[in-house]
């Protein structure tokens, strides 16, 4: 099977980046994929329109997490058991994957076609773009279950060893949606609706790809539903164990939110330096974090077959590379922020002030890739409440409160210095919760 000399017998290093490059290079892919609509929209002049877009994102934002859930606990738990060698319960865990998505999608889209006329003025969508507003959310709504499929079977798909398959299936979505959105917002001039329309299109290609997989090559992924009814109720264990990645990327949104809202005690200037800071250093975690989740199979299936030395070794190795790659990144973008600053700001006094905020977002870029690396190995070991706690902190827990705190003592400079001490605090916190994991691990195989 392809994914025993992925996980089991290849080199660890040539495992290792067999699985991260692929999912570093997702990662950037999805944050161009989420700009595309936005750029293209914003080409027709129509300031209404492209409010339109940015009031409703947010909602398939929170859809997406869905599909984040169910894509990393399956992933994680299917990797699992082919250590185990339990090929027949990775094929239950696929199937429910494949049909939550779907039944999850079908609910979403009903919910949304019901009542988005509460949902959007709730949003902030006000007369002028209410109508553009309501077209775009609409025709997305109908494409959720593929949007869900999509990335759920995307994700999973990395259980199997199919690291390159999966990057297939989500490039081929993204181009599409790039090649349709000019087409259909420019040439055929149908505004935010042609927008809504190419991303449809380009989910519908993506989860298309996936089946075809499914049909002809996959080990274990498969959409039987005999599978996924008989064992409905494991699709909680899968919800549970993918949970921590949703709480992140909501309580990433909420802590803007309240960084933001301290920022414009200082004016609109401060907040627009925060974010320019932001975007420097925003590459620095997105790459950590793409590698470490794309090892997380290969953590998992070394965990579920309790081999201790090449557990060892793929963790003490991709704490070596994460260091590195933080150490180089967070390096480049202080020397480069006079630069990189200067592509979203052009007022001097306010890029000067982001530059004096980014040195405070690239301190902990040497440990931060720790942190990601620890809250994948206790998600991989299938400790769904370790994992929560470990989402819970960075984000939520820690920074809000050292949002305040921070403030109170330092002002302005406080709030880059909440996310520096978050970060380190998440770091320290991380390192104990997966030696504790590890150990426990180390102490039943002994005790066998």
């Amino acid at each position: 099977m392809q994914y025993e000399k992925l996980f089991r017998t290849q080199s660890v290093w040539k495992s290792i980046f067999s699985l991260a490059i692929p999912s570093v290079i997702i990662i950037l892919v999805m944050i161009l994929y989420n700009m595309t609509d936005m750029f293209f929209v914003g080409q027709l002049g129509d300031y209404n329109q492209v409010a339109a877009v940015s009031v409703v994102s947010p909602i398939f934002s929170l859809a997406t997490a869905v599909a984040t859930m169910l894509g990393s606990g399956g992933c994680a738990l299917i990797a699992r058991a082919l250590g185990s060698d339990d090929t027949k319960q990775a094929k239950v865990y696929a199937s429910l994957c494949g049909w939550g998505s779907i039944g999850f999608g079908l609910l979403i889209t009903a919910a949304l076609l019901l009542a988005r006329k509460a949902i959007l003025p709730a949003l902030g969508a006000n007369e002028d773009i209410i109508s553009y507003a309501e077209a775009y959310m609409s025709i997305c709504a109908l494409g959720v279950p593929f949007m869900l499929a999509s990335t759920t079977l995307g994700t999973i798909i990395r259980a199997e060893g199919a690291v390159k398959e999966g990057m297939i299936g989500n490039m081929a979505a993204t181009l599409v949606n790039m090649i349709l959105d000019p087409l259909f917002i420019l040439v055929m001039g149908m505004g935010v609706a042609g927008a809504a329309v190419a991303t449809v299109i380009g989910n519908l290609v993506g989860t298309l790809y996936y089946v075809y997989f499914m049909r002809k090559k996959a080990a274990v992924l498969n959409m039987s539903f005999h599978l996924a009814g008989k064992n409905f109720r494991m699709l909680f264990s899968i919800l549970a164990l993918g949970m921590p990645n949703a709480l992140s990327s909501i309580l990433s949104g909420f802590a803007s939110t309240f960084s933001n809202r301290l920022l414009g005690n200082y004016g609109t200037d401060a907040i627009a330096a925060m974010a320019a800071a932001g975007k420097t250093t925003m590459l620095i975690a997105m790459i950590q974090m793409g590698i470490c989740m794309g090892i997380q199979p290969l953590l998992a299936y070394n965990y579920g077959a309790k081999d201790i030395q090449r557990l060892k070794e793929v963790i003490r190795k991709v704490s070596i590379l994460t260091i590195g790659v933080g150490m180089v990144t967070g390096g480049l973008c202080y020397i480069c922020r006079h630069q990189i600053i200067g592509m979203f700001i052009k007022n001097v006094s306010v890029a000067r002030l982001g530059e004096e905020l980014v040195l405070f977002l690239v301190a902990a870029s040497p440990v931060i890739g720790l942190y990601y690396l620890s809250t994948n190995f206790v998600q991989a070991s299938g400790n769904a409440l370790s994992a929560t706690v470990m989402s819970l902190l960075r984000q939520g827990a820690l920074l809000i409160p050292l949002l305040y705190l921070l403030h109170e003592f330092m002002g302005m400079s406080g709030i880059a210095a909440a996310h520096m001490a978050a970060d380190l605090l998440s770091v320290v916190i991380g390192i104990f919760l997966l030696f504790r994991q590890y150990s426990r691990l180390v102490r039943e195989t002994e005790n066998e």
